[in-house]
């Protein structure tokens, strides 16, 4: 005996799992519903079978194939419009014409012995068998009558409370005879239960009907929906669940990893190749597909959530449906009874609440608050560019396919034929991006300089030297798995705003230039990069009186690409060093707080004992710096500003230097003690390369780490602020520790509020409004200064859900004080 499996329906009332994906193809318990269907008629014999299709056929298709996989014979009848449940069977008349044959629906979860339906069918010559089951709710279903020899007397197809007179329905599964097609007209849409079968009924047609026992779902809602993988995996069907049962409810399949310390309690499935960090929490009910990555502190309880999806860090899943390909950022919750379609982007915290529909494709901004569907509108996030350039988790946010878009609309941005310089850092992601990159830029009519691994400072000085503009590609400092995709100017610098709005424009239409064969553009390797750069440091920075000094330092080069140009530089120096962790690793291209600490500590402890004049730390892209003075002591990013600020002031006796408005007002004290003076910028990186690169600066430092030897170039440089630094300390014939010692201490702390984006401005607002009389500076967000000079800044964060606090004062508890003040303010209008 043959089998008809319908396939054809559209699932509206599943909609938005069913906008891009046919309901048969929905996954239960990782395998879609379908499949199980198929296995069901391949456990009772019927291995031959026609799959009807029409709602997105193509996609049934190519994931069935003609069976093989499953052991079977399926061929496909194609509907070119919706012919109903008996139009659809008679389309495929031609296969079935010559016995009895069995139709189910190809979209209801069941496990019906259906060897006995096929025997019963037979035992009473019935033309058409009905297969009933009891449930306790009917009104979604045809409701039927049947009497003491199983014959059908009544149909009514989805009752209301009023017209009910049984709770046995029929479940769509029916055994029938070829004659049934004379009752059937071809190319029109014809029903079995409110069309055929009344009419056979009227005529006096043998109609039977078989109450099966066993499991039975339409899986029609989202609720039955959510229902049928819990059912699945309480055991209450009998269904193949592939994977492993680890422990008693608790299902893990082939390539999945699930760390020891997460914590799983069934019962609940992992699919296939799916990644469950340490800290994660998975609780009962719950089914993650395959290749799904749930991140530390993630908490998932009766979620389904379908393949290649991204749970972001502490973000919470609660009996809501997740569609395939979508990243949930951290913190992201989902209500109960959420529905997510596929491929959406549901930022950081951000809460989308329950029975809220997001339709495939859509974007929900961080730290919004989502109470009614998204179904047109696509709340997208207002600016590519962050405080690092385009910024994201690795293979998550930042695929090679967005890399590719970006770098087109960059290069849109240029005139055919100019030159782009690329460059990376050491990571094999960093690579791979950048092989994309450059491939689109030729492809846009742009000549590539590739430089390959180079320090930041050095990509910037190449681009500078007759580049339009340059891209960077580095791992995301202190986070391992993202990556910062960073564009420059043609002088080196970040790109400024109205640049960065242009490229996002471009992007945002997706106006993408493309080259005809005889433009695509060219890439070439230059060559003595790193000697060209060492020669231009050392011909601007002054370096008087080092070779004499017999100064003794030790650098940490941090397995990064700064030590590509230390060796030929200290060479050129000619001083005593000790060179520590040179060789590039790839398994760590970046370093957290914590590791960057243990690296100082380290440094310190080698500094002391081998009697050096200090010792620095560079960044593993050579970016930044940090000190240890000659006692082996840290020197901290703000006191090591503070250090410079006045090793250079002293020196040069005029001038101005670039500082952030978040540094401590003991850096004007100091300027000005040497005769020069502060020019106050804001936060951003590009404001401060400005003002760096301005006639009449002797210095920009951003308290981080990051410095700015103007003689040399406007933008931050480790190598740069390190040969600086021993030229200073050479001709002063004074110790870091000298130094520091006759600086005044600062008292600035700082805090960090979670704030929706909704009421930024409204936390802004009242902010200026609580300052009152008191003096208020806006250079960037609001800076209270009280009558006494303590001061408050308010700053909301431009990339994230965050407000930023600093408060100084005379001591660390007045700042404290003020601190908690303000953050009242900020907190009372967030709520």
């Amino acid at each position: 005996m043959k089998a008809v499996v319908m396939a054809g329906g559209e699932g509206t009332r599943l909609r938005p799992m069913t906008s891009s994906m046919p309901k048969p193809l929905l996954p239960v318990a990782n395998r879609p519903i379908m499949e199980h269907v198929l296995r069901l008629l391949k456990r009772h014999g019927l291995n031959e079978t026609v799959v009807t299709v029409q709602f997105l056929a193509s996609l049934v298709k190519n994931y069935f194939g003609d069976g093989e996989e499953l052991g079977m014979e399926l061929t496909y009848a194609n509907e070119e419009k919706p012919l109903g449940t008996a139009g659809s069977v008679k389309n495929a008349e031609e296969a079935l014409k010559d016995d009895a044959f069995l139709v189910i629906s190809g979209d209801a979860l069941t496990d019906f012995d259906l060897t006995e339906l096929i025997n019963f069918h037979k035992e009473k010559g019935a033309l058409v068998t009905v297969c009933l089951t009891r449930v306790p709710n009917p009104l979604e279903f045809g409701i039927t009558i049947v009497d003491e020899e199983g014959k059908v007397e009544r149909f009514l197809e989805k009752p209301t409370w009023g017209q009910v007179f049984s709770d046995t329905v029929n479940t769509g599964i029916y055994v029938m005879e070829p004659e049934v097609f004379d009752y059937v007209e071809a190319d029109v849409p014809v029903d079995w239960s409110g069309d055929v079968f009344p009419q056979l009924m009227k005529e006096g047609k043998p109609v039977y009907g078989y109450v099966a026992e066993g499991y039975w779902e339409d899986v029609g809602t989202h609720e039955s929906y959510v229902k049928a993988q819990a059912d699945v995996l309480e055991g209450k069907v009998d269904v193949d669940i592939d994977g492993f049962e680890i422990s008693p409810g608790v299902w893990v399949a082939e390539g999945a990893e699930v760390h020891p310390d997460a914590v799983l309690r069934g019962p609940l499935y992992i699919g296939d190749y799916a990644k469950v960090e340490a800290g994660a929490e998975i609780r009962e009910h719950t089914v993650v597909g395959s290749n799904v990555v749930v991140k530390s502190g993630a908490f998932l309880h009766k979620a389904v959530v379908h393949d290649n999806v991204y749970v972001g860090p502490h973000s919470n899943l609660r009996g809501c449906v997740v569609g395939k390909n979508t990243d949930i950022m951290r913190a992201a919750r989902i209500e109960d009874g959420a529905v997510i379609g596929d491929e959406c982007l549901i930022g950081e915290e951000s809460i989308v609440q329950g029975n809220v529909r997001v339709y495939p494709f859509k974007t929900i901004e961080a730290g919004a608050f989502v109470n009614t569907s998204v179904i047109w509108e696509s709340r997208g996030q207002a600016h590519l560019f962050g405080a690092r350039g385009v910024s994201g988790i690795l293979n998550v946010e930042i695929t090679p396919e967005l890399a590719v878009r970006l770098a087109g609309a960059y290069a849109t941005t240029l005139k055919k034929g100019s030159t782009v310089t690329t460059a990376r850092d050491h990571s094999r992601g960093a690579r791979a991006l950048k092989r994309a990159v450059i491939s689109a830029l030729q492809a846009s009519a742009i000549d590539v300089r590739d430089l390959e691994n180079v320090p930041l400072p050095v990509a910037r000085q190449q681009t500078a030297r007759g580049s339009a503009g340059g891209i960077m590609i580095r791992t995301t400092p202190g986070v391992p798995d993202s990556v910062d995709i960073m564009f420059f100017d043609g002088q080196g610098a970040d790109l400024s705003q109205g640049s960065q709005r242009k490229l996002d424009r471009v992007f945002a239409r997706q106006e993408y230039r493309r080259a005809f064969p005889g433009e695509i553009g060219d890439l070439h390797f230059p060559s003595s990069v790193f000697d060209s750069y060492t020669g231009s440091l050392l011909r601007n920075v002054d370096i008087t009186g080092i070779a004499e000094s017999g100064l003794k330092v030790v650098v940490d080069a941090s397995n990064g690409s700064a030590g590509l140009v230390l060796p030929s530089l200290l060479g050129k120096l000619g001083v005593d060093s000790l060179t520590i962790n040179p060789g590039l690793d790839e398994s760590r291209p970046t370093e957290t707080a914590d590791m960057r600490r243990s690296g100082l500590v380290r440094l310190g402890e080698i500094v002391a004992s081998s009697g050096a004049a200090f010792g620095v730390r560079f960044d593993p892209v050579g970016e930044r710096l940090s000190l240890v003075d000659e006692k082996g002591r840290i020197v901290e990013d703000d006191r090591a500003l503070l250090v410079m600020l006045d090793l250079i002031a002293s020196e040069r006796r005029s001038g101005r230097v670039a500082l952030p408005v978040t540094t401590t007002r003991i850096a004007e004290q100091v300027a000005a003690y040497h005769g020069t003076q502060v020019e106050w910028t804001t936060t951003s990186p590009d404001d401060l390369t400005r003002v760096g690169g301005e006639e009449g600066t002797i210095f920009g430092g951003d308290g981080k780490g990051g410095f700015i030897v103007p003689e040399f170039s406007s933008v931050y440089d480790g190598t740069a602020a390190f040969v600086r630094l021993i030229g200073l300390v050479a001709r002063t014939q004074l110790t870091l520790s000298q130094i520091d010692a006759r600086i005044p201490r600062a008292h600035v702390l700082k805090r960090d509020l979670a704030t929706p984006w909704a009421v930024k401005g409204l936390v802004m607002r009242r902010v200026v409004e609580a300052a009152g009389d008191r003096s208020v500076d806006t250079t960037d967000g609001v800076r209270v200064v009280e009558a006494d000079g303590r001061w408050v800044m308010v700053l909301p964060d431009p990339a994230e859900a965050v407000t930023h606090l600093w408060a100084e004062g005379p001591d660390d508890a007045s700042a404290q004080a003020l601190l908690d003040e303000w953050s009242a303010v900020v907190d009372s209008a967030g709520r």
